[in-house]
This record gives structure tokens, sequence and C-alpha cells, in this order.
């Protein structure tokens, strides 16, 4: 990876700054995602099942259909991951009430565990990035991160922090 000396230029990009960004991304993943693997593996569980912990837990009461449009997955590949989390008690469905059609998913206490098991590392190394890059990074690096993801998602991100 080289080491750009000069400060970028966000108007004007070279090929090698973006380059580095992208090395930066792709190590930045695998190291934020590692401590994670470790975990899932030893559950027998991938990277599937830690999202779905994670936004069920992120929103109790989430229903299957939201959980699809937030994962982006179809409902075969959602359907294998949920019911092994089902089947193994870490997520329980439930009818909705309105609705008796909707399926409401909750993490049960051994799902809370796993999900505070997974969230802390990564809490811990977003923290300490955020520490030693200051508080106007912080800011930016969300700007950057919402500027990467497609523009659906952004504006429905948006949405959720205008209603908070």
């Amino acid at each position: 990876m080289s080491d750009i000396k000069r400060r970028a230029n966000p108007l004007f990009l070279r090929e090698e700054e973006l380059r580095l960004a992208m090395e930066l991304l792709f190590f930045a993943y695998r190291d934020f995602t590692g401590e994670a693997d470790d975990i899932l593996e030893s559950y027998n569980f991938g990277r599937a099942h830690h999202r779905v912990i994670y936004f069920v837990g992120r929103e109790p009461g989430m229903s299957v259909k939201d959980l699809l449009h937030i994962l982006s997955i179809t409902k075969q590949s959602l359907s294998r991951v949920l019911s092994q989390l089902v089947d193994e008690g870490f997520i329980e469905q439930r009818t909705g009430v309105n609705d008796r059609r909707q399926r409401l998913l909750y993490l049960t206490t051994k799902g809370q565990k796993l999900e505070q098991q997974l969230s802390k590392s990564q809490s811990r190394r977003i923290a300490e990035a955020y520490r030693l890059a200051g508080a106007d990074a912080v800011d930016g690096f969300r700007k950057v991160l919402m500027g990467i993801t497609d523009e659906k998602e952004r504006f429905a991100q948006l949405n959720d922090d205008l209603q908070d």
C-alpha cells in the first residue's frame, strides 16, 4: 500500500488516493469482522447470522418483511438463517397484534448475550478509531460511509435520523 504524503483534495482525487481508500476499506472490514467471525464460528454461524442478530437486537419486534428489506436478501436466504437462529433459541417469532400474518422478531436472552458479545469488540474498535481521529473526523467518516451507501438506503437512513 503506498503512502500518500500530501493532503487529499476532496474535489480532485487521484487514482492513487482512491485506491488507498479502497484498500483501507478492505483491511478495515477484515479487522472489524475478524473477532466476531471467531465467535460466530464457535456457534457454526456466519456473517448472515450476525447481521440478523444485530438488526433484530437493534429493533426488537421488527417484521420479517422489514428485515428482508434491510438485508436486501431473498426470502430463501433469510429463511435458512432465521430458522437456525429460532431453532437454536437465539430469536423468537411472535404473531403481530394487528396483523396476525406478521411475524415479529425478538432476541431471546441467549440472543441478547450473543449480540452483546459480538458488538463489544466492534464497538471498542470504532470508539478507539473515533478517539484517535478526533470529533471532526467522526462526522466526516459518517458522511463518507453514507456517500458510499446506495442512494435509496442513504435517504432511508436520513429519514430515520430525522425521526429520532
